[in-house]
């Protein structure tokens, strides 16, 4: 009888520790975290007499969550402060000019991950994004200007566009490189250009590192 209840005890522990072992992973449940990391920003589609532009450096983060529709599908939203910087140079009647530029966005991408394991995913979707500021510094020979939130009624504040990438998980920790491209020129309408307002379309690489709880 004796022996009986020890067989018992120890089937009952086993269980238990096989059951504690068996954790539910992270395509399984509902999580969020938290990103943070860099931009190296750039445009195309760039409209400007004698223009000529170099991609700048800007910061990134924000926070997701995870919606898990299955095991190899999960829906991630995110919302990400986003700056999204450009410099560029050229020449205006044979005098050369330098310029930059920094704005602040909101960006809300939607995305849809395809999880093949547990430690990496391919995420593409949507991104809506919102200008918040922006500053520009101009020179010319020995003269500058600096304006900060210089919007007009021709400024596109809204931006839509796509983004894409990848995602590698080391238990709680997310390295992500993505890309992402705006549809939309940053004008509303296309008219006439100046060097010290082009128009383009913005091209962002973006490198963060997260954490999921």
């Amino acid at each position: 009888m004796k022996s009986i209840k020890t067989t018992f005890f120890t089937l009952f522990i086993f269980l238990g520790w096989n059951a504690c072992s068996q954790e539910t992973t992270f395509r399984d449940r509902f999580s969020f975290g938290l990103i943070a990391g860099i931009n190296i920003h750039s445009v195309y589609h760039e409209k400007a007499q004698d223009f000529s532009s170099d991609p700048r450096v800007g910061f990134a983060g924000g926070a997701f969550i995870s919606l898990p529709l299955g095991k190899l599908l999960a829906l991630q939203p995110e919302f990400l402060f986003s700056q999204k910087g450009v410099k560029g140079s050229g020449t205006i009647l044979s005098t050369p000019y330098s310029w930059k530029r920094m704005v602040n966005y909101i960006d809300i991408p939607v995305l849809l991950a395809f999880r093949p394991a547990e430690f990496i995913s391919i995420h593409a979707g949507p991104q809506f994004g919102f200008r918040v500021s922006q500053k520009d510094a101009f020179t010319m020979g020995n003269s500058s200007v600096t304006n900060e939130e210089n919007f007009n009624k021709n400024t596109r504040t809204f931006m839509f566009g796509a983004r894409a990438g990848l995602e590698f998980y080391i238990k709680h920790f997310v390295i992500s490189p993505r890309v992402g491209m705006d549809c939309l020129n940053t004008k509303k309408e296309d008219n006439s250009t100046t060097t010290v307002n082009p128009e383009y379309k913005n091209l962002t690489f973006q490198f963060t590192l997260g954490y999921r709880f």
